[in-house]
């Protein structure tokens, strides 16, 4: 029903106002009696040969949804109905802020993609925390963090910290975001001693902690191998938990989407099938680097239960959707878990 009745009414819509539309839509018709169950019915698959065991937590399936769809955690309650094995909210800031200026979502049918350079937009981390002391569900949550804009890069640590200390009783585990393309010289907190220090300062308040939580790193997919190199030495020096490869690209290359178009839509970070071959190329690196115990969550251009199925074979721990869902809507996740089964 999605593909051939929602999605094309909503396509015929801005992307963004569709998609606050569908979270109120969500958020209204989960109130109605029994709707949750039914969603789960449709929707969940639940079978203990899905699971999968990472970080001292135990997923129900491997399957997750990126950050960027529910930065705010708004609809935790309702996106835990549509089969997911974890949820990724964020990213978050310490201070609220409004992002870059609109228009700043675009899709790309042609390409199965999308362009956004939303800036973290976000209602805060206390706003959050909130919302998450309140949901109902026990669906794994990762508390993907950033820092506000106006924060000097020479500053960051404390953003990240402050963020990484509200959040720590609520999430299971944490993703540093220094790869998004949308906040002006963030990804400069890639290299290598800048990124150590980020990292170090991270993982000596976790182990200070009664009880720690995994901390992964999120990182872009136009590292060249030498940055990727960086990485791996970075991971083993701060004995990092995790990678999250990875964000959204700001190639354009080989798009069928008329070059005119894109060159109208202007700078963002581009995600969706067209990430397919990159966000592998980059998984596949890691894992011949870091052995097959790493943890590593694989994400970009998973639009089909094949795309998920080539980037476990590949390596990946766990995967994650985000533009697939949109383009596939839930009965991806389904496909995706029974398509596991049958291996």
């Amino acid at each position: 029903m999605y593909k051939f009745l929602l999605r094309p009414l909503f396509f015929n819509f801005d992307p963004e106002k569709i998609h606050h539309f569908t979270f109120d839509m969500l958020k209204s018709v989960g109130k109605v009696a029994g709707m949750k169950a039914l969603w789960r019915k449709l929707y969940s698959v639940e079978d203990k040969a899905l699971e999968r065991h990472y970080f001292g937590l135990t997923f129900k399936n491997p399957v997750g949804l990126a950050a960027g769809f529910d930065k705010d955690a708004k609809l935790i309650d309702e996106l835990d109905c549509f089969g997911f094995g974890f949820i990724e909210i964020g990213t978050v800031t310490p201070k609220a802020q409004p992002g870059n200026d609109k228009p700043r979502l675009f899709r790309l049918p042609a390409d199965q993609a999308i362009i956004n350079r939303m800036g973290f937009n976000n209602g805060g981390v206390e706003e959050a925390l909130g919302r998450l002391k309140n949901r109902k569900s026990s669906v794994i949550i990762g508390g993907n963090i950033g820092k506000n804009k106006v924060t000097p890069n020479e500053n960051a640590f404390d953003d990240y910290k402050y963020c990484f200390e509200t959040l720590f009783p609520e999430v299971d585990y944490f993703v540093v975001n220094v790869s998004s393309p949308n906040t002006p010289n963030l990804r400069a907190l890639q290299d290598k001693e800048p990124l150590t220090q980020l990292l170090s300062g991270l993982m000596t308040l976790n182990n200070q902690k009664e009880k720690k939580k995994p901390i992964l790193l999120k990182i872009a997919p136009d590292l060249t191998d030498s940055q990727l190199q960086d990485i791996v030495d970075i991971v083993k020096e701060v004995q990092l938990d995790g990678l999250i490869a990875t964000n959204t690209t700001i190639s354009r290359a080989g798009l069928n989407t008329s070059k005119e178009k894109i060159e109208t839509i202007g700078a963002g970070g581009l995600s969706g099938r067209p990430l397919r071959e990159r966000s592998t190329q980059i998984l596949r690196f890691l894992r011949s680097k870091l052995g097959k115990d790493f943890p590593i969550i694989s994400v970009g251009g998973i639009m089909s239960p094949d795309d998920a199925i080539e980037k476990l074979q590949a390596g990946a721990s766990l995967i994650q959707v985000y533009t697939g869902f949109i383009y596939e809507g839930p009965a991806l996740i389904k496909k995706i878990n029974k398509a596991l089964l049958r291996q």
